[in-house]
């Protein structure tokens, strides 16, 4: 499901500075990723999480930062 488009666009209109997203689905992190790529922000880490062993599920904690000029 990941993230409303509008929800990008709010989050990148405040300037947020930092945002911590978190998914367990990589296309939908992928596509809201790119939205936030779009608005300047940059990738500063990505850590892939095992919370569910013996499972197919991960969870993926994406670190962005807003680019300032």
């Amino acid at each position: 499901m990941g993230l409303a488009k509008e929800t990008v666009n709010q989050v990148s209109a405040i300037g947020a500075a930092n945002v911590v997203y978190v998914s367990c689905d990589p296309s939908t992190l992928a596509r809201d990723l790119r939205t936030f790529l779009n608005h300047q922000y940059e990738i500063c880490s990505v850590h892939i999480l095992d919370l569910f062993p013996q499972t197919h599920h991960l969870e993926t904690v994406t670190r962005l930062r807003k680019v300032r000029p």
